[in-house]
């Protein structure tokens, strides 16, 4: 009897420390500093949001070349509402970055010459002095280069982190930043990227004309708009998402802030997965999940019955009254066995 309790405590020391060693889902088993690359070197396709990079798959580490360009210009918040953007890549949020554990990446930052202020970029997933911002530091017209190896797999902000910093990201100067685990995410059907993000403005909530920022509603933390992908109702009408019945949609969900907390939720489904945080541990089953200001979050469900679904900030008033609101339409035939209107 003793020998058999002998063994099974045993047995208990080595199962525990399996799970203490084995990785967590979504984590590179490797030390992502020592993963050599394969020599070959990629540039970036760039995207406008909601779309993203196609999926990096099974491949290799390698050299990603990343091409960003601050830019300040006028565009539409609402309608018959202006705003003076400023952007990486002329969107609000800027161009999806998609890279993998173990990818060494080159990124080029320009300043349009037309700009009137410096830019620079802090990448939350870049592990050095300000996140690549003490390295981009760029005058209107200049061009500024840093490498950083890509460590820790993840759903990731950058910004721009020039002072001063929160009028920077509250004129529409962030983005996401994916680093995937080896061998991938695993496959879905759709993918799509929305960023949540705040306006101040001089005015008020769907005044007309070219508004201006305002520093004293940011300080108070008053947003006059909360929006998803950079203006009021952006996905919605001919930018709605788009799936079928019985596909796995995706969403990468950013918030900027730079102030609120967003609630995500989607009218009418449950995140069947939801990397919390935008990092390895995944969550099921869950209803509205909490994004900070400077983080994000992937969520994952599949759709069965057809309809609209409309993904909201649940904090409700910032949906149907500044903005952060959008819509997925799902196409497909009925299934009565999940949902049934009866008369």
């Amino acid at each position: 009897m003793k020998k058999l309790v002998t063994i099974m405590a045993a047995a208990l020391v080595m199962l525990q420390a399996c799970k203490e060693n084995s990785p967590e889902p979504g984590k590179s088993n490797s030390n992502a500093i020592e993963i050599k690359t394969s020599g070959e070197t990629e540039t970036q396709k760039i995207t406008a949001p909601p779309f993203l990079p196609t999926p990096v798959g099974d491949r290799a580490a390698k050299k990603v070349i990343v091409n960003l360009e601050a830019t300040e210009a006028e565009g539409e918040l609402a309608d018959g509402v202006t705003y003076k953007f400023w952007t990486f890549n002329n969107t609000v949020p800027g161009t999806f970055i998609r890279v993998r554990v173990g990818d060494e990446v080159e990124l080029h930052l320009k300043n349009a010459s037309n700009s009137v202020m410096p830019h620079n970029i802090d990448l939350h997933a870049v592990n050095g002095p300000g996140g690549g911002a003490e390295a981009t530091n760029v005058a209107p017209g200049k061009e500024a280069v840093f490498n950083f190896k890509a460590l820790n797999p993840g759903l990731y902000v950058y910004h721009c982190a020039a002072a001063p910093v929160p009028m920077h990201i509250a004129n529409g100067m962030y983005g996401l930043i994916l680093v995937e685990p080896e061998g991938g995410l695993p496959k879905v059907d759709k993918e799509y990227y929305v960023m949540q993000s705040e306006f101040y403005t001089k005015g008020k909530t769907d005044e007309k004309g070219l508004q201006e920022f305002d520093q004293d509603k940011g300080v108070d933390e008053r947003p006059t708009y909360v929006v998803f992908n950079g203006k009021k109702n952006a996905l919605m009408g001919k930018n709605e998402l788009e799936a079928k019945v019985g596909e796995t949609v995706r969403l990468f969900v950013g918030n900027a802030g730079p102030n609120l907390t967003s609630s995500f939720h989607v009218i009418g489904e449950i995140f069947d997965r939801v990397y919390i945080e935008g990092g390895s541990k995944i969550n099921e089953n869950v209803q509205t999940t909490l994004i900070p200001a400077g983080g994000a979050v992937i969520v994952e469900f599949k759709v069965e019955e057809p309809g609209e679904y409309i993904l909201v900030d649940h904090s409700i008033f910032r949906a149907f009254n500044k903005g952060a609101i959008g819509k997925l339409k799902v196409t497909g035939e009925k299934n009565p066995k999940i949902y049934n209107k009866v008369k």
